[in-house]
C-alpha cells in the first residue's frame, strides 16, 4: 500500500522517519510530506506565510501525482485538516484516511474552532512577534519550525458528501492533559463508518511509539481506491 503521512503543527515529514522506517520493513510505500513554510531551511517568503489551502493543494499534488493504486492519506493534529481538504478536492483517489490523534473537521471548521481553550491561548502567545507564524513551543523537536498562523485560522471547504468507498480510521493517543481529542474519540467509537484505534501514549504518537502506530497502519486493507 502507498501511504501519504501529513505531520501535524510545527513538524516537517521527518516526523514519520520511524514510522515510514517499520511500514518499508512491510513492504509499504511511503511519502512523508513537510509541508509549505515548515521546511527546515525555513519558508521560501516569510512574509507571505501559506494557509489551508496551501497545504490541501500541496498535499493534493502529492496524492495525484502517484501511480493510480489507492493511497492510505494519514494526518497527524492539525493535519487532519489538510487530508480532509484532499479527501474532497479528489474523490476516489483515495482507499483510506486515517487521522492520527487529529482534528476532524465538517464544512466551515477550522482548527482553531475545533481546539481547546489553551491550544488558542499557545497560538495567540506564540504570534505576537510577528503576527505571522506562531512560534515553536517548548519541548518539541529541534527540527521544529513556527507554523503559519493562517492556516490554523482558515476554515476548510468541503463541497462533497464523504465517500462512503474510503474506509476512515481514527488512532486516538489517549486522553492527554489537555486533549481536544476526547470527545471526538469517544463520539467516533460509537460511529459504524469508523474504527477506532488507542494507542495510550499521548498526542505525539509517531514519536512516542513508532512500532505500535505502524503495526496499526500496516493492518489497514487497501480499500476500493
Amino acid at each position: 500500500m502507498k501511504f501519504v503521512m501529513v505531520p501535524g503543527g510545527w513538524q516537517g515529514g521527518w516526523a514519520f522517519d520511524a514510522v515510514a522506517a517499520e511500514l518499508r520493513d512491510g513492504g509499504h510505500e511511503v511519502e512523508a510530506v513537510t509541508l509549505a513554510g515548515l521546511e527546515p531551511q525555513g519558508p521560501a517568503d516569510a512574509d507571505r506565510a501559506p494557509n489551508l489551502d496551501t497545504h490541501i493543494d500541496q498535499v493534493a499534488e502529492v496524492v495525484d501525482r502517484g501511480d493510480a493504486g489507492p493511497v492510505a492519506l494519514c494526518g497527524h493534529s492539525y493535519g487532519g485538516m489538510v487530508i480532509a481538504g484532499v479527501a474532497d478536492r479528489l474523490p476516489g483517489r483515495l482507499g483510506q484516511l486515517v487521522f492520527i490523534d487529529a482534528y476532524v473537521p465538517e464544512d466551515g471548521d477550522s482548527c482553531w474552532s475545533l481546539t481547546s481553550d489553551g491550544f488558542r491561548e499557545l497560538f495567540l502567545a506564540g504570534v505576537r512577534a510577528d503576527g505571522r507564524w506562531v512560534a515553536v513551543p517548548e519541548g518539541l523537536d529541534p527540527r521544529a519550525r513556527p507554523h503559519p498562523l493562517a492556516s490554523f485560522v482558515q476554515s476548510v471547504r468541503l463541497k462533497g458528501a464523504p465517500d462512503p468507498a474510503v474506509r476512515r480510521t481514527y488512532i486516538s493517543g489517549g486522553p492527554w492533559p489537555g486533549s481536544p481529542f476526547v470527545t471526538l474519540t469517544e463520539r467516533l467509537r460509537g460511529d459504524a463508518d469508523w474504527r477506532v484505534h488507542e494507542i495510550p501514549v499521548g498526542h505525539n504518537i509517531a514519536r512516542r511509539d513508532p512500532q505500535s502506530l505502524a503495526a496499526v497502519l500496516g493492518t489497514l486493507s487497501p480499500g476500493s481506491g
